[in-house]
């Protein structure tokens, strides 16, 4: 270690350069990395609804697909249309109303079952295939060309508008994200640094790591723009405190060595094994996040975790030659510490730490009972703002032709004529479902397969597979559809068990399930990873327990705090928050415990030691939470896309919650179990 310390110090101008000089394939790495906004994709690959989706591509061309909704046309200005729409790149297939009439076969000879769903007095409906999956680039690409096409996207309805009206937003927004956190941070830096340089240096260190983070991603192929839109932000407000708590150090060294070098080597020395320890139990939060089912959650563990080694990386190399390089700007910049010593709350949480265990328990219950009852929401538009174009066109559609969940059954082609009527007459009669349309069907109406033009049979029909289409009226995500989906699988696999049911409702109903059962594993392996590194570091049976206890209670009253308001939050926020909130924070109950336990082998009063710890810890705490704070408050009331606003809304509260539990109760707690942790921690008990 000391031989790492000198030679960094010694070299801090090659340091600092060859750290900027990285910054060139880091930002090619950067814009380079694919992005991915569809948060379908994540799911296992293994589930049924993703094998029919891939069925639905490969043999069918129908990867994606879209509502066009035209209005005041004649059939020749339709079927002009269609040729144009034909004619875009991956487009495979494009069919109307017009299609059939055009073969001299009057609308009015259509079931008003089919013909209502496709025309309307004077609007008339075009359904466009796309060879491609919904998130697919060249899908993307083609749906926003039928835009430039069409001339007005209110009218194009469909999965890959909503990706591209999200991406389209999440590019707008990300740069005032980090634009927001950065100077939220320089404000709370100011106030709590004693040089007006010293914040730069402090956000330009981990800017540089966020870089480093962000352009290695594109050794993971993509990321979500969930992950794109959050990592810079989480990571600016996690790996802060290890930079203050290295600077806080030396300036201490300083005070006493005169050699600045030897100072700064003493500095790293010193925080090197507490910094080392708080990064291990924030990297074990967020890969508890692999657990999941949902791939999203590896996704934003993965990088989050990543992030979180750059930030430490930077911050016991960079940083301190930062501060070497430019010793003589910091001294001739150096003010007065604005940040008030919190006295007050020190002497509370030290003086009345029984009526803090009173509070802590009579707060136990609702904040259980809160979490465990706020309301989630799956529906992934429900996310966006009401004034995209593909919100207002999914609503128009809903209203003006009831095409609300349109869903599709993979049968056997062989399955027998009998069965297929009779499954058929049963689908009808499922409560929601308004239209049937299958091969079988269109037979009873009298209309025969050369009516249809070539194309329209082949998206009914394959070598193996038979195609029925059904709309049902209830929500996407909606416990109604779930059930129906349910009612719809089980009568299906009573024809045909190889049976497929797809299209959007069946995977999220699938989402649903997964999610459920995510949030349970990613608590327990976030809770059990942490505690069992606690463990370790710490060297005691009771501490882990304790400190696990503060910061879940933190969380608990957190999430509890969106049931009492009423507000209804986004599943993955569910999800993932917690976790990253256990992560990020236990930081600052470990720092407290090991300093209590430092001065607990110094002195045999544990009022005296607890005082000490908390004149030590309460700045720095306070400091670092704010910091959290600051990074994701502005982005969650700038944030138009409520999947990310809610995560940094509870985040910016959390990271609050979680400071003021650890200042005021996890002392109460070490004062009350001060004999059962001396005798449960391996220390050195000098004095005591």
């Amino acid at each position: 270690m000391k031989k790492f310390t000198n030679w960094i110090t010694e070299h801090c101008v090659l340091v600092v350069t060859l750290a900027f000089l990285l910054l060139i394939p880091t930002i090619i790495g950067y814009y380079k990395t694919k992005i991915n906004y569809d948060i379908l994709v994540y799911l296992p690959k293994d589930i049924e609804t993703i094998q029919g989706q891939n069925i639905l591509t490969n043999e069918f061309g129908i990867g994606a697909f879209s509502f066009i909704t035209i209005e005041n046309s004649s059939t020749k200005d339709i079927l002009t249309l269609e040729k144009k729409i034909r004619s875009i790149e991956k487009v495979n297939l494009v069919v109307s109303i017009a299609d059939i009439t055009d073969t001299m076969f009057p609308k009015e000879m259509l079931p008003n079952t089919i013909l209502e769903k496709v025309y309307k007095e004077d609007k008339t409906i075009l359904l466009v295939t796309f060879d491609g999956s919904t998130s697919e680039e060249t899908t993307i690409k083609a749906v926003d060309t039928l835009r430039e096409l069409v001339e007005d996207a209110n009218r194009i309805s469909g999965m890959t508008a909503m990706v591209l009206d999200t991406m389209e937003l999440s590019e707008k927004e990300i740069i005032a994200y980090i634009g927001i956190a950065v100077l939220l941070c320089i404000v709370v830096l100011l106030f709590a640094t004693d040089s007006y340089l010293v914040p730069i240096f402090l956000l330009g260190n981990i800017g540089i790591a966020i870089l480093y983070n962000l352009g290695s991603n594109l050794c993971l192929g993509e990321i979500s723009y969930i992950t794109k839109a959050i990592t810079a932000v989480l990571q600016l407000g996690v790996t802060m405190d290890f930079s203050i708590f290295l600077y806080h150090k030396y300036e201490i060294e300083k005070k006493q060595e005169p050699n600045s070098k030897i100072a700064m080597q003493k500095a790293i020395h010193a925080t090197f094994v507490s910094v080392v320890g708080s990064s291990l139990t924030t990297i074990a939060g967020f890969l508890a996040l692999c657990s999941m089912d949902l791939t999203l959650g590896r996704d934003i563990g993965i990088v989050m975790a990543k992030g979180v080694v750059c930030g430490l990386l930077c911050v016991l190399t960079l940083f301190p030659c930062l501060l070497l390089v430019f010793e003589k700007g910091i001294e001739k910049t150096k003010h007065k510490s604005f940040f008030p010593k919190f006295k007050g709350i020190q002497n509370f949480a030290r003086n009345h730490y029984k009526i803090t265990i009173l509070i802590f328990l009579l707060l136990l219950f609702p904040a259980i009972y809160g979490n465990n009852h706020y309301k989630i929401y799956y529906k992934l538009d429900e996310s966006l703002p009401q004034d995209l174009p593909s919100t207002i066109a999914n609503k128009n559609l809903a209203e003006d032709f009831h095409i609300v969940s349109p869903e599709l059954i993979l049968l056997d082609k062989d399955l027998k004529q009998q069965e297929r009527h009779e499954l058929t007459e049963k689908l009808k009669n499922i409560d929601g479902i308004d239209l049937v349309l299958s091969p079988a069907e269109i037979l009873n109406f009298g209309i025969t397969p050369t009516i249809f033009p070539e194309e329209i049979n082949k998206l009914l029909e394959n070598d193996q597979y038979q195609l029925v289409l059904l709309n049902s009226t209830y929500e996407i995500a909606s416990d109604e559809l779930n059930q129906q989906i349910s009612e719809i699988t089980d009568l299906v696999k009573s024809y045909d068990e190889k049976a497929i049911i797809a299209g959007e409702g069946p995977l999220m109903k699938d989402l649903v399930t997964i999610a459920d059962h995510d949030f349970k594993m990613v608590n327990f392996a976030s809770i059990g990873v942490i505690f069992l590194l606690m463990l370790i570091v710490l060297k005691s049976c009771s501490l882990p327990f304790l400190l696990i206890c503060t910061i879940e209670f933190a969380i608990f009253g957190n999430m509890a705090i969106a049931y009492y308001t009423n507000t209804n939050l986004p599943f993955i926020a569910s999800i993932v928050v917690g976790t990253i909130q256990l992560g990020a924070t236990i930081d600052y109950a470990i720092l407290m415990s090991t300093k209590y336990l430092e001065e607990r082998t110094k002195v045999v009063d544990k009022q005296k030691a607890m005082k000490t710890t908390l004149e030590a810890t309460v700045p720095a705490i306070i400091t670092s939470a704010l910091c959290f704070f600051g990074a994701t408050f502005g982005v969650a009331l700038y944030s138009k896309i409520d999947m990310i606003g809610s995560i940094c809304n509870l985040l910016s509260r959390g990271s609050i919650i979680s400071m003021a539990v650890v200042i005021l109760l996890l002392p109460a707690l070490l004062l009350t179990f001060d004999k059962l942790i001396l005798k449960t921690t391996k220390i050195k008990k000098e004095g005591i």
